[in-house]
Formats: C-alpha cells, structure tokens, sequence
C-alpha cells in the first residue's frame, strides 16, 4: 500500500489495479516469496493464543501461511486495497482470519492490541513522512512486551547488491530502505532492541528482516 501526505490516496501493489491478478505469481516466481517468508514467521517467534498482525497483507499470503503455521494463533490482515482483501478472502475460505481495510498511517485498532505485528514489501511504497506514522501506529497498537517484525527492501551488503540498488533506489520510495533509514526510523517511533535479523538477496535488490521491540 502507498500512502500520499496531507490528502491520503491509495496506490496499489504494482501501482495500477490492471497488475492486481500478477501481483501472486510475481512475488512467488521471481522473488521466491515463501523462502523469505518463511524466514520471517521463524524470527517472529509467535506462541498460541498470541494476537498477530499482517500490516499490509495485500492478497494474504503471508497472512494464510502465519495461520496455517500457528493454528492457535489469532491471526489479522489490514489492507488499504478492498480489491486486494477481496482475493485475500478468497484464498483463505475455511480458515479462521480476520480481514480489514485499512492504512498504516491510521490503523483501525485500539491502543494495546497485538503481540506481534509482521509487514512484508508494504514500508517501501511509503514516502518518508508515512513511514514514520506507520511505526508509530504500530507501537501504538502493540502491546508492551510486543514486537515487531519488517521484511523489506534493505541497504545493501555487496558490491553486486549497491550496483541493484542504483537503479531500484528511483522506484517507489525505496531510496529511504537501501539507505539504510529503516532501522532509524523504527528506534524514533519509540522501539527498542532494533537489529537486522537477516538479509537477502533477490532479482530486485537487498532484503533485509528487521525486527524490534516494544518497551525495551
């Protein structure tokens, strides 16, 4: 999802409503999305009864896999794109999943709600100023002893993922992540304990899993 500053308008995933049905066999064939999505479920540490939020879940997959992973888990996705939660219900029939329309700069939650919140490719199609109201939001929403978990684009690590990076940097608003800016940002938003936990490399650039606590 992508946010504007001062009047809010929604962008969605690969930016026109046309790729919407290529958005799944993209991240799935070309950016090995399980793999790394894996990953990032394993670094969460999610245990039964736990309250999980998917910010950004898009069409669900990482939403579904949580489900399916931890059963006794309670699972959320919010989604700006009603087009994008239309597919994400479809996928999931049959299994316990909340779906809501939402923004990151303005979660629909109450102050103290999840134990985890998870975010998978959403904070790169933010602008700087909607990327520091998201973190925000999310310390908001988190409970005290809560944490937080990014799968996004990263700073780069080798001289073959700085050279990607000088032409992905123009994309989106992804100059902030391979700047390495997202660590910051996270610790401004009031987070504690804020490390990479992993990166990667894919077709498009660095990955990086950054995680975070609350009340630390």
């Amino acid at each position: 999802m992508r946010q504007a500053s001062g009047k809010k308008r929604y962008i969605p995933a690969l930016s026109f409503r046309w790729l919407t049905p290529l958005y799944d066999p993209l991240l799935k064939w070309v950016m090995r999305e399980e793999t790394f999505k894996q990953r990032l479920i394993q670094h969460a540490n999610i245990r039964p009864g736990m309250k999980v939020l998917d910010l950004g879940c898009g069409t669900g997959t990482l939403t579904i896999m949580l489900k399916k992973i931890h059963p006794n888990a309670q699972v959320t996705g919010v989604d700006g794109d009603p087009d994008v939660l239309k597919i994400a219900l479809d996928k999931s029939r049959g299994s316990d999943i909340q779906w809501d329309e939402g923004l990151a700069s303005s979660l629909p939650y109450p102050d103290s709600t999840f134990d985890r919140v998870v975010t998978s490719l959403v904070i790169h199609h933010l602008i700087t100023d909607d990327k520091r109201l998201a973190f925000k939001e999310i310390h908001r929403v988190l409970k005290p002893d809560g944490e937080l978990y990014v799968l996004d684009f990263g700073a780069p690590h080798s001289s073959t993922t700085r050279f990607m990076t000088t032409y992905m940097r123009r994309l989106e608003e992804t100059a902030d992540n391979f700047d390495g800016l997202i660590p910051r940002f996270v610790a401004e938003a009031g987070f504690g304990s804020v490390k990479e936990a992993e990166n990667f490399v894919t077709v498009f650039g660095p990955l990086s899993i950054i995680q975070a606590m609350k009340g630390t």
